[in-house]
């Protein structure tokens, strides 16, 4: 009678393993707060308050969601929260609400007076001014929008160590060819280093009496340091608009993305400098073709100069490379090109075996000549 007694408890034993050792746990580890609901009587459902409408009880329920808990979710857990990133970029004019409804609004009186504009619109015929609409966008959501693409570009990662600005000043660049043809830079587009062999001509809006600095970086060309960059060009103390009667502290260098090294950004950056700064120490000689001098750091140049200017402009391309880079190391860095590429070892072959047992029918061609036709064969 003990026997069958004991394989029973055994088997109650096997299959209540689970339950056991989650109950055990249970005990062992206390939650660290209060379990939610915990304050509702769930043996008398009956005294608790209605909620009377979905409307009520959504509202509470969102207000419950809102407040902080100990515990963690799953999707806390899995997308934890950033720490704000320390905004270094000049300060947002802020226009009242009040004016832009006001502007808005004589906008649309406008338009509801013009008799032409609205024929054309009947009949699908009207313009667009697109250089108004684009000038409109500059100054209104356009730097928001410039400044999520270099996030997601990783500019502010790689260049300012995770700070980032608002690019409230527009830089316009622009390449000239040969045969007159402008090639723009934009905010991530395509330029190749055949094209970005000169200087660009650069433009932005700025005060009378006002000073600026002009940076060209590459934060992904450096051949020997993986965290450093090279200097491309560098004008300093630029009054106003006119970069030709800045201070040129390093000459202008085209891009040389190495063979086999993919794309590289090449990123244009604009500081509006608070008074004249003395960039000695940062200046190059002419010419300077040595890539050891042109090793640079954008992150180290600012916190030199953090409280005499503040970054405000962007703008940077993507290139690869092309027959011109070729040149470059060889004419104007002297030096031999490198080129990183994935150079695949031999197909390894066991020896030979005279008589292959269990092989498949084409085994001699593994040990044929490459350059010997096997049409026919089989």
């Amino acid at each position: 009678m003990a026997a069958p007694l004991l394989s029973a408890a055994q088997r109650g034993a096997r299959g209540a393993r689970s339950f056991g050792t989650a109950a055990v746990l249970w005990k062992r580890a206390a939650p660290l707060g209060p379990m939610p609901n915990e304050d509702v009587d769930v043996g008398n459902l009956e005294v608790l308050e209605r909620y009377r409408s979905f409307r009520r009880y959504l509202r509470l329920a969102q207000r419950e969601s809102s407040k902080p808990h100990w515990w963690n979710t799953y999707h806390k857990h899995t997308n934890p929260p950033t720490e704000p990133q320390i905004d270094i970029g000049l300060p947002r004019e802020r226009l009242s609400r009040a004016k832009e409804i006001q502007e808005r609004k004589r906008i649309l009186r406008e338009n509801r007076q013009n008799a032409e504009m609205e024929r054309a619109a009947r009949l699908r015929t009207v313009l667009i001014p697109l250089d108004e609409v684009r000038a409109e966008w500059e100054r209104t959501s356009g730097p928001f929008h410039k400044q999520r693409v270099a996030e997601h570009c990783g500019v502010f990662r790689d260049l300012f160590k995770g700070a980032t600005f608002t690019p409230w000043v527009a830089l316009r660049v622009q390449y000239s060819q040969e045969d007159e043809h402008l090639v723009p830079v934009y905010y991530g587009n395509m330029v190749t280093p055949s094209e970005a062999s000169s200087p660009p001509a650069v433009s932005y809006e700025a005060d009378k009496g006002s000073l600026w600095t002009l940076l060209l970086t590459n934060p992904d060309g450096h051949l020997r340091d993986a965290d450093s960059e090279y200097l491309h060009w560098l004008v300093t103390n630029i009054p106003g608009n006119d970069i030709e009667s800045g201070k040129e502290m390093c000459h202008y260098l085209p891009p040389f993305p190495a063979m086999g090294t993919g794309y590289h950004r090449l990123i244009f950056l604009l500081f509006k400098q608070h008074g004249p700064i003395d960039f000695s120490q940062d200046a190059r000689p002419t010419p300077c073709y040595s890539l050891k001098m042109r090793t640079f750091s954008t992150f180290d140049f600012y916190r030199k100069h953090e409280d005499a200017m503040t970054p405000a402009g962007l703008a940077f391309f993507q290139c690869q490379w092309d027959s011109s880079v070729t040149s470059t190391f060889h004419q104007l860095l002297n030096m031999r090109e490198p080129v990183f590429e994935f150079v695949r070892p031999p197909l390894y072959h066991p020896p030979q075996v005279k008589f292959p047992r269990h092989q498949p029918l084409r085994y001699l061609d593994r040990y044929r000549d490459s350059e010997e036709p096997t049409y026919g064969i089989y």
